[in-house]
This record gives C-alpha cells, sequence and structure tokens, in this order.
C-alpha cells in the first residue's frame, strides 16, 4: 500500500526546486480557495492542474529519500489496515483503487514550527501545596517567580502554576538521561513527576489528566488551574533534530509530546477510500 502520511515533512535542502515551483505557481496563478475557518485560521489553497507540473513535482519527491509522520500516527496506521482489508475483500485489485491511498499535507520542517504540550492535572494525589513542594525537590531546584507568566526559557526547565503562583523547576543533572527519548522534557516530566508523585501511570488513559497545546498561551494554564484543575505544568518545546533524531532511531515518541503548527482545517478535503 502506498502510504502518503496525513501529515509529513521533508528536508527542503536538496529539493529547493519543490520550493521554487510552489512560489512560482502561487505568483502566478489565483488561488482556487481562500476562506477563514471557525478558530480564525485563514487557509489559502491552489490547484495544480498543468499535467507537466505535476509530472515534474511527483518526480522531485520520488528523489526524497524519508517523509517523517509529524501529526495522525494512529489515524495513518488505521487507513492503512482499512486498505488492507479492502484488498482482502478485493483480491483482484490493481493498485489503482482509492483504497490504496490515503489522504496527506506534506510540509518542508523549515515551514513548520514546534509548540509545547503541556500538562494539567485535577489533583496532587492527596498531597499539600508543602507536602508536593518537598517531594518535588528531591529531584527540582525550585524557584518561586515574580513574573507572571513564566514561560520555560531552556530544555529540562519546566514552568508550574500551583495555586496562583508560578515556579521555575529546573531538573537536576542526576534525572537527566542521554537516551533520546528519557532525556525529553516530556519523559523527565512523566517518570520523575506525574508518575511517582501524581500517580498518573499511563497519561493517555488516565482521566486526571488533560493535554493543552502551547498555541494556547500560558495564559490557558492559569484558566485551567483557576477553573477545574490543581495544578499546572509548561514544557520547552522539543526539537526538530530531538525529533528526527528519535524517528531515525526507530524510537517512540511519548504521547502528547509535540504540538505542530500550521494544521490543515478539518475536513477542508474529504478522500472516500
Amino acid at each position: 500500500m502506498q502510504c502518503k502520511h496525513r501529515a509529513c515533512f521533508f528536508d527542503l535542502s536538496p529539493q529547493s526546486e519543490i520550493h521554487d515551483f510552489t512560489e512560482d505557481w502561487i505568483q502566478n496563478h489565483a488561488p482556487a480557495y481562500d476562506l477563514i475557518d471557525v478558530h480564525s485560521v485563514g487557509h489559502t489553497l491552489w490547484v495544480v492542474d498543468d499535467p507537466k507540473k505535476i509530472e515534474g513535482m511527483a518526480e522531485c519527491f520520488h528523489r526524497i529519500p524519508t517523509l517523517y509522520i509529524a501529526d495522525g500516527h494512529h489515524r495513518s496506521a488505521s487507513a492503512v489496515k482499512v486498505g488492507m482489508k479492502r484488498r482482502e475483500e478485493k483480491p483482484h485489485y490493481d493498485g489503482s483503487e482509492e483504497f490504496n491511498y490515503f489522504m496527506a499535507v506534506i510540509f518542508p520542517d523549515s515551514d513548520l514550527k514546534l509548540y509545547d504540550y503541556n500538562r494539567v492535572v485535577k489533583d496532587l494525589n492527596g498531597m499539600s501545596k508543602e507536602e508536593f513542594l518537598t517531594a518535588l525537590s528531591s529531584s527540582f531546584r525550585i524557584e518561586k517567580m515574580s513574573e507572571a507568566p513564566f514561560d520555560p526559557d531552556e530544555p529540562h526547565v519546566f514552568s508550574m502554576f500551583l495555586e496562583r503562583s508560578w515556579y521555575r523547576l529546573s531538573a537536576k543533572d542526576s534525572i537527566l538521561s542521554s537516551h533520546i527519548i528519557q532525556g525529553l522534557d516530556v519523559s523527565i516530566l512523566q517518570n520523575h513527576v506525574l508518575e511517582p508523585l501524581l500517580g498518573i501511570r499511563d497519561p493517555r488513559t488516565d482521566s486526571r489528566i488533560e493535554f493543552v497545546g502551547g498555541i494556547h498561551g500560558m495564559e490557558e494554564l492559569e484558566r485551567r488551574t483557576e477553573t477545574d484543575m490543581a495544578v499546572a505544568f509548561a514544557l520547552y518545546p522539543v526539537s526538530m533534530e530531538d525529533m528526527l533524531t528519535a524517528s531515525d532511531q526507530n524510537e517512540t515518541m511519548p504521547p502528547k509530546s509535540t504540538w505542530f503548527e500550521p494544521k490543515l482545517g478539518s475536513g477542508l478535503f474529504i478522500h472516500m477510500l
């Protein structure tokens, strides 16, 4: 099955002709669609309908060695499963059927921005504020911040909002790891705070934790802790280099570790399998 990944990106440097073609087409053709979605995000879309141009673009993409799935891993896997099921139902398929493909949007990594993916937790797992801060101090250097809100300013530094105050949590060297996954801030937070202190073993299924994309700002973390949550943690964004390295080493990124922009509005395009 040809996997046209739902959200991928590539190294643009050896394929500058793709960029040049795209810019030239945009400058010399009117967009087919120009709209604002319900989140006030603009989408301007061009259709390439010149067969020779399409053939040239396809040849460029054939020379790109790797596409990385940036978002939609589970949906990509599900689409593959649907395609394989359709093949079993139609053993004489020739590869041209729509179920052999699924829709994708591909960005160059230079056009993608990685935001932090933050956490809010409903309670302190039975601890008081003082007990929780004491427990944190074994793995982190803690500084109460007068600046509000406080954004993490470097890797291995976390922002925490607790009882209307911001704290700077700096991971001690004793908990850092050189492993590409275990060394990520999202892993440090999970392994040294969320699971051992707050009792959240599986953040994907535990109802006591929720996730807030960094695109929503630090104010959203304050709002959540003042309404339905007890504590919020903001993380320094994962670097593009770390994410590519993790993929190249066949590692799996922890759940909810990256928030990518831009994102296409859901339903702008539909592909019938």
